[in-house]
This record gives structure tokens, sequence and C-alpha cells, in this order.
């Protein structure tokens, strides 16, 4: 019965342990279903379900019958046309950290766009590459071409790099990695398996995204001073690229350097303009479009290849190239780098499409994202194009410009579109550190990131250590290596977490039913003689032993050693009575002699197993009252605590050896006469416990209690609670020593 008074309420109930609970409110048997009965259920077919699969597999069928097109279509179209000149712009920028020729940059940013209107189930993402994929694309096709020709490759201004065939080998790299990734994806989402990415936490996410801007900013370095920087790509490689620069660094093309500096503080004086005046700009200002036409303007004027032989994007084909079949030779070898790519590009794209589903209130579907991203990718690498995600700063644009559909991004895909087939050869003359500026403007935010370690710092110190180790991992073993390892740290961080659990003593607090750690607060009440402790972690193998210390250490006393110690007592005081050396009066015990020679090393050595067993008096003529003076200067410590609670509420799950090792510690207490009462547990935890042998009925009915507060009442009424304290003497006085 629950009584309200005022904003108070008053609770009368019995006292339950689970065994009471269980006899009073019986549990109703349900049927559980069988890994068959889901394998029928996967395998049945029914009209409503097939229909539910077509739609679920093309969204498209979902929201285009219900497109608005009077309050939508004009929207639609602005954000389109914005979101297009990007992509083009961002096609050509990331291609360049493929290493690879800019002009299949707009492939990238083509087809990716056409597959996702139909399969994707955001309505406001951009697809299209994405700076940290680009780079990890990179990083592998240096690799394999590096180990096909061992000379040095740059991707600039080398002889090397103007070969026609080893600009196939690298378009074929690129394509076949992206090909693979998007097959990886696919798999991923037809087996339903789009919950891995769970394992990739924000605090990794954004310290990995953070060290791959890194990796962009240095990538770029050598388009911006026009150096021969040689391929690296094994750890420490971003060390290596800085060196290399540094020990060229008077090699310099100051034209190169001039234009992109100053592309560069425009573009960041712009769009520092365009965030404090998003509210009352209709549109951002297009200042990469802006730019990159004067830029182009510009070196097609004055001639700058020829007068400052600067590099420029030179040809751009027109139109679409045939597709490729990617080389199973290079499949062999990028398995690796593939599954990285295709779990970050996965990562990123639905951490973003989760911000405008919440912002907008609809629903997107994890492994129906996977299989857009999977299609998207393998349509991209058969036409020579690179891996693709979703660019941040490209998804906003659409978005804050009236995106409300992805008829925004079939319309950015017709912007992409004409620029292939009709207008690329205008952009020839453009010079490629402009390219690389442009790259460089839009990884503001993704460095900005730095300011997450003051944040993670105050808000959880484990997050804060997986955001910089990532950063650490990533920075020095490079993408790839750098993900695997950091994913491996913050699995570790978990395990740490669990085997090192802060544990922590309850006490009453304002003397009401709420027990919170005694630690913080100052108005507590601690029963005497009662000790309730809390473990916040699941108890398995890795942390049992760490559980019984912090145990100990609560407690205070050691109860292994207390039983030794008394069962010790008692051999002595048997020694005693058998020599006659102990005589039981009306007023008390005597003892003849005034002290007894005996070993402790002795005991301790020869019968340890024995000590380790339950007390047993009952040979004995009197009670042994063990906190009470011992005849002959017997020393035995004294214990206070007669009730241990454990809070049990936040441990969910026990493996084997954990409950083995829980029984020892039980047993233990129990065998020194201290009552233990487990709370806060369900069925399943009971009946787990219950296997332990020693676990008898009448253990369990006194062991297993639903609150803390239940054990406390329990123990109340078990106890003689006449005085402040408990009182749980049962001999008479004149019968104690």
């Amino acid at each position: 019965m629950i009584e309200h008074i005022g904003n108070q309420y008053v609770v009368a109930r019995p006292v339950y342990s689970a065994n009471a609970f269980g006899e009073e409110y019986k549990k109703i048997d349900r049927y559980h279903k069988t890994f068959l009965d889901h394998l029928k259920l996967c395998c049945s077919c029914s009209t409503q379900k097939a229909k539910r699969i077509a739609l679920s597999l093309l969204p498209i069928t979902s929201w285009l019958p219900a497109y608005r097109i009077k309050e939508w279509l004009l929207s639609d179209i602005v954000s389109g046309i914005s979101t297009g000149l990007v992509c083009v712009l961002q096609g050509l920028a990331y291609a360049l950290l493929v290493n690879i020729s800019p002009s299949y940059g707009l492939y990238a940013a083509f087809f990716p766009i056409i597959v996702y209107f139909f399969l994707g189930t955001s309505r406001h993402i951009s697809v299209g590459p994405f700076p940290v994929l680009s780079i990890m694309v990179g990083a592998t096709v240096m690799r394999l071409t590096s180990m096909a020709d061992p000379s040095p490759v740059d991707s600039s201004n080398s002889s090397m790099s103007n070969d026609s065939s080893l600009d196939d080998h690298k378009v074929m790299v690129a394509a076949t990695v992206t090909v693979l990734s998007g097959i990886i994806q696919l798999l991923m989402g037809a087996l339903q398996i789009g919950f891995m990415v769970i394992y990739l936490s924000e605090s990794l996410i954004s310290g990995f995204t953070t060290a791959a801007a890194v990796h962009v900013l240095v990538s770029q370095l050598k388009f911006i001073l026009q150096l021969n920087v040689p391929a690296y790509t094994d750890p420490f490689s971003l060390f290596k690229v800085l060196n290399s620069i540094f020990t060229q660094i008077e090699k310099t093309n100051i034209a190169d350097l001039v234009t992109s500096l100053t592309v560069l503080f425009i573009l960041f004086v712009v769009k520092e303009i365009n965030q404090c005046y998003k509210a009352k700009l209709p549109v951002p200002i297009p200042i990469e479009l802006i730019m990159t036409v004067i830029a182009t303007g510009i070196s097609y004027g004055f001639d700058f290849k020829s007068r400052f032989d600067v590099a420029v994007i030179g040809k751009m084909k027109s139109g679409f190239q045939p597709p490729i079949t990617p080389d199973i030779k290079i499949i062999e070898g990028t398995v690796g780098d593939s599954f990285s790519i295709a779990i970050v590009g996965f990562t990123v794209a639905f951490s973003v499409a989760s911000v405008y589903s919440l912002k907008h209130d609809y629903p997107i579907d994890g492994n129906q994202e996977l299989i857009a991203l999977g299609l998207s990718n393998i349509f991209t690498g058969s036409f020579k194009g690179f891996a693709s995600s979703t660019a941040l700063s490209r998804s906003a644009i659409q978005e804050s410009t009236g995106g409300k559909t992805q008829v925004a991004g079939i319309l950015s895909a017709v912007i992409v579109l004409i620029v292939i087939v009709a207008l690329a050869f205008l952009l020839e003359p453009l010079q490629k550190s402009v390219l690389a500026a442009l790259a460089l403007g839009n990884l503001k935010g993704m460095l900005m990131q730095f300011t997450e370690i003051r944040r993670l710092w105050r808000k959880d110190k484990y997050d804060c250590l997986i955001w910089i180790m990532t950063f650490i991992f990533v920075t020095v073993l490079g993408l790839a290596l750098g993900l695997a390892a950091s994913v491996a740290f913050q699995l570790l961080t978990i395990v740490f977490r669990t085997q090192f659990p802060k544990c922590s003593t309850l006490a009453n607090v304002g003397r009401s039913n709420i027990y919170k750690n005694k630690k913080d607060y100052s108005d507590i009440h601690e029963l005497e003689g009662v000790k309730i402790f809390r473990c916040p972690s699941p108890i398995y193998f890795a942390n049992i032993n760490f559980f019984k210390q912090k145990l100990i250490d609560a407690v205070g006393f050691n109860p292994l050693r207390i039983l030794r110690k008394r069962n010790k007592a008692v051999k002595k005081i048997r020694k005693l009575q058998k020599k006659g050396l102990l005589q039981v009066t009306p007023k008390g015990v005597i003892c003849t002699i005034d002290s007894l020679k005996d070993s402790d090393e002795e005991l301790d050595n020869n019968q340890i197993e024995e000590l380790n067993q339950p007390i047993n008096t009952t040979d004995l003529p009197f009670q042994i009252d063990w906190n009470a003076n011992l005849p002959l200067n017997i020393v035995v410590p004294k214990i206070e605590l007669h009730s241990l609670i454990l809070d049990f509420s936040a441990v969910s799950f026990l493996d084997v050896s954990s409950m083995r090792g829980l029984k020892t510690i039980l047993q233990e207490f129990i065998r020194i006469k201290v009552d233990v009462y487990i709370v806060g547990t369900d069925d399943d935890f009971i009946e787990k416990l219950a296997r332990c042998e020693f676990f008898d009925d009448e253990v369990k009915d006194s062991i297993f209690f639903l609150t803390i507060h239940d054990a406390v009442l329990h123990i109340f009424m078990k106890k003689d609670y006449s005085t402040s304290k408990f009182n749980f003497s049962q001999v008479p006085v004149e019968t104690q020593f």
C-alpha cells in the first residue's frame, strides 16, 4: 500500500526475501522463442512482408510519392545548385589526396549521389568524396604503387607521375579498393550487422578525424609548396614527409605558395562571415566557386604555367570512361585497407545522417545505409572513381540552403554532370595549389575538434584518454593501423573499467531509506555492525580478486584470517581441556596454568586445510564469545561486524570463475558468523548463485533480498535492537571467557 502525504509517500509492505516474494507472487510461465522459431519467422513469406522488404530496399518509394512540389521544389533547386558547385570543387580537390588526376574526382562526386538518391534513407546528407576517406585510399594507392615500382614517386611534377601506365595503375588501385570496400559494406548491410559501428565511439571518431585532418594538411603541403616528395606509407610516414619537405624547403615555388596562402586567407575570412551572419544571409556566400573562377581566370590570363612553372590540373577528359574490372592481385593486398575504409566511411555518413534525422524528425536505417553506400562505392569504383561517404561541410550546405529531400542531391549531380560533359576543359589552367588550399579550407571544423579534449576531460577521463590515444595512434601509425590500434585501446579501456571498478561503502542518508556513498554526504547514518558494499560493474574472472580485496578493505578485516585464528584458538582450548587445565564453574571458567607453549608456524604449515573449515565447538561445554578476552592471552582479532549487505544492483553478469570466487568469499564470512545479504539482483542472477553448493534452502532464504532497505529491516527484526547498537551475545556472562 502506498499513501501520499504532501510531497512524501509512505509505503507499507512486508519485508521480502527472494524466496518470500516468489511464494507470494507467482511468475507466469512464458514461452521463449528458440533459434528454430526465429529461423522460421525469418524464412516465412507473406504479401505484407514482401511489400515491407521492397519498401525498405527502395526508400525512394516511400518518400517520393509524398513529395510536396509547391513547398519543397524551389528550396531543393536552390540547395541542389549550391551543393553541386561545391561537389565539383571538392571532387577535384580531394582527388589530389588520392594521388590521381583531378578529373577522376568528378566521377567520385557524381555516381554516389545517383545511387544514394534511390537507396538512401537520409534526406539531407550529400554523399561523395570525403577528405579522410580520400587520404586513406591515397595511402593505399601510394603503398601499392611504390611496391610495383620502388623508385620515388611524386604526384606533382616528377617524370614518373606523367607516365600514363603509372597513372593508370594508380587509378586501378583506387578503383579496386573502392569496389572492395563497397562490397564489404554491401555484405554488412545484407547480413544486418551494421551494429558493428557501435564499437567506434564518438570520442574515437573525433580523435580519428582530427588526426586524419593533420594527415590531409601535411599531404597538401607538397602541392602548396610544389615540392618533389616521395611516397611514404609505413608507420611514421607523416614525420618522414615533413622531413622531406623541410630538407628541400628552399625549392619552394613562390607563385604557388603566395596563391595558396591568399586563397586560404580569403576562404577563412568569408567562411567566418557566413558563420556569423548565417541567420541573415539567404544562402552562404559560395566562396569556393568564386575563388576557383578568379584563380582559373588569373592563371589563364597571365599564363602562370609558363611564366612561373606552377603545377596546373592540365588535360581534363570530357565525358565518361568505360567501366573497368577490379584487379584480383590488387584485391589480395588491400582487404585490410578496404575494410577500414568501409567502416570509417559508413561511420561518418551514419553519424551525420543521425544528426539531421533527429533535427528534422524522420527515421534512418543503418543497415539500409550500408547497402546504399556499398552500391554507391561499387558503381563509383567501376567507373574509375574513389571511395565516398559524406563531407560535413557539403551536407551542411545542402541542409542550410533549404534542401528538404534528396531531390536537392540529384540536382547537385546534374551540376556535376554538366561539368563532366561540357565544362571540364575550363578548369585546365587551375593551379593544383588552389585545389590544395580549397581542401585545407574545409578542414577547419575537424581541426577545431582539439577543443574536445577540455570538454571530455571534465566529463569523462576515459573518453578523453581515448581521444588523445586515437589521435596519437593515427598520427604516428597511419590511418589503417592507427584505427585498428585505437579500437583495440578503446576495448582495453572497457576491460580496465570493469576490472578495476569504483566500489563504495553505502550509508543511510538523512535517516531515510536512501543509501548513498558515505564519502559523498555529511548527514549519513551507518548502522553499527552492518556494512553495505556496492560493486558497480560485472563480476568476472578478471576482477574477482580485485572485488575480494576491495570488500576486505571495506569491512576492515580478512575473514579467512579471522577464521584461521579462531580455529587455532579452539584447538588450544581443546588441548587445555584435554589436559584438565580448564574447569567450568558456576562463576565462569578457571585456567590452572599461566602459559601454553605452541607454535603458530606449525599450525599454519601442517594444518592449513583444517584451519579453513567451519568452526566446530559442539564438543565444548560452553560457548565462546569471540569479542571477549580469552584465557592464557590467546589473541583473536575482535570484529564488530555481524551483517554484510552486498548491493549487486549494478552487477549485470557473473561467469563461472567469479561464481566460484564469490562462493569462497561468502563462505569465509558465513563461517565467522557474519550474515550476508545480496540485494538488487534479478531472478537469473539468483539462479546462478543458487547453483553454488553451499547455498542450501535455509541460507538462500536469508541471503537474497529485494532491496537494501529490506535487508536492513530484516537485520532489525532478527537482532535484539533494544539499545543504540545490536547486542548479539547469546551466552550468559558467567560462562564466557
